[in-house]
């Protein structure tokens, strides 16, 4: 095993040191023009590449576009792409969304195959003849997996936004309750604080009140009253206001 991998090393220092600096440049700029939410094509992978493959293809591009040998201004960006794009497909959920979205892909791929075969004859035959021989072979075909890896980016695409649109939905829900529970915190300060001047002014309140009780009722704004009666005056007279009667 250690004499398998030595010469593994060997082959691949080989590689390197005949690899020029335009196929490193290259390299590069293919990794970064990568669909950025299919790992596989940064790796330049199939979809059906085993946890192996992935280590394996990462440490061979890896190296080719490392930013201490590669001097492209952005080997540093298509250097963590790589690393990025190797953790998604070693991580076990990240790897069965993204399979289940390839398979759903072409499930849709076949379902579109099987209305064109209906409306071809010989296809439909030479299908039936093969015994789904001739199917396998198309899937294994360029253009079969060329119109798969679009529709493969089509479904990442549109799950991607349904993503970021329920993210988005999220956000200004708990936006919503974080500004709710702002207003409330805010009036029941008010309220406490309504509370403390309030009792503050409680001592105020009960002299003010007894001192109203000690000099009578006020009246009215404006009210005219009649002249209180004199002792000095003899006759008490006064001029009284005319009574209306009935």
């Amino acid at each position: 095993m250690a004499a398998a991998e030595t010469e593994e090393d060997l082959l691949l220092k080989t590689f390197l040191a005949e690899v020029s600096e335009v196929e490193r440049d290259n390299e590069v700029i293919r990794i970064l023009s990568c669909f950025k939410l299919n790992p596989f094509e940064h790796l330049k992978l199939s979809f059906d590449s085993a946890a192996d493959d992935v280590k394996k293809q990462y440490r061979r591009l890896s190296l080719l576009v490392h930013p201490d040998k590669c001097k492209h201004p952005q080997a540093k960006e298509a250097f963590a792409a790589l690393a990025k794009a190797q953790q998604l497909l070693l991580d076990p959920q990240e790897r069965e969304y993204l399979l289940s979205q390839i398979n759903a892909a072409k499930e849709e791929l076949r379902m579109q195959r099987m209305k064109q075969l209906k409306k071809d004859s010989a296809s439909k035959i030479k299908a039936l003849v093969d015994e789904g021989k001739f199917e396998q072979q198309y899937e294994k075909s360029e253009e079969f997996q060329q119109r798969l890896k679009m529709k493969v980016r089509e479904i990442l695409t549109q799950q991607e936004w349904r993503r970021r649109k329920m993210q988005m939905r999220i956000s200004e829900e708990e936006g919503r309750l974080k500004k709710e529970e702002e207003e409330t915190k805010e009036m029941w300060k008010r309220k406490r604080e309504h509370e403390e001047q309030w009792e503050e002014t409680r001592d105020k309140r009960v002299s003010s009140w007894r001192d109203f009780m000690k000099t009578g009722k006020k009246g009215k704004k404006g009210e005219i009253r009649p002249p209180k009666l004199k002792t000095e005056d003899p006759n008490k007279s006064y001029v009284q206001r005319p009574v209306k009667k009935g």
